[in-house]
């Protein structure tokens, strides 16, 4: 069985692990931060050294027991929890690699519980090395393409339309449906788009070239 120093020992070494990758999402502003991932990491280890040790202490009355079974309880409940850590702003998401983040060191703080601490530590390190230098080379390398929606109340003139995605599409990408609202007591329409660009396009050429359109009353950018 496991000592209860061994125990304390483990758990100690999963609350680091889960510090260091804690550590990292908390810069980014991440929902789930440092005192996340502890706590899972620890609660995982936990688990694990439990799960053993039962398997152990009743082995004389269930010679078939699993150590491995609230492991199992561990990896697919982490998976609920995931997802509280991913959020939706308008129709874009973030989040999924701090929920994906989140059942890794879960795994890891399993793999400390059963005493694999070398292992526990590259995989650790593994997530580090790709959350950090991945994020800095997708910052400079790749630029991520936003999803926007539009809305724009004008003036109800058949060129109104043509003129306005003349504008959009020098700028960004049109989305496949655009919806319009026609008030005909004051002549007025509402147009409703969606556009994708890169982020770091200037959007405020956009916008301030979309006010400069003759009959244009609202903008409403979200």
């Amino acid at each position: 069985m496991i000592s209860d120093a061994q125990i304390i020992f483990r758990l100690l070494v999963a609350a680091t692990f889960g510090a260091l990758v804690g550590y990292e999402r908390e810069r980014n502003n991440q929902p789930a931060g440092l005192r996340t991932h502890i706590i899972l990491v620890v609660g995982a280890t936990l688990a694990m050294t439990l799960s053993i040790n039962l398997a152990m202490e009743f082995r004389p009355l269930v010679p078939n027991g699993d150590p491995a079974r609230l492991a199992a309880q561990v990896i697919s409940g982490i998976g609920f929890l995931g997802v509280g850590a991913i959020l939706r702003y308008g129709t874009n998401i973030k989040g999924l690699t701090t929920a994906t983040s989140m059942w890794s060191m879960a795994v890891v703080g399993l793999v400390i519980g059963a005493g694999y601490y070398l292992v526990a530590a590259f995989t650790t390190s593994l997530l580090l090395i790709t959350l950090i230098l991945i994020n800095f080379f997708e910052k400079r390398y790749i630029k991520p393409v936003i999803t926007s929606h539009l809305t724009i109340t004008a003036v109800d003139k058949r060129e109104m339309l043509d003129k306005m995605r003349r504008v959009i599409e020098k700028h960004a990408k049109i989305g496949a449906g655009i919806s319009i609202h026609k008030d005909l007591h004051h002549k007025r329409a509402k147009y409703v788009m969606t556009f994708k660009m890169k982020e770091g396009d200037l959007i405020d050429e956009m916008l301030a070239e979309l006010t400069e359109l003759e009959g244009i009353r609202v903008i409403n950018l979200e």
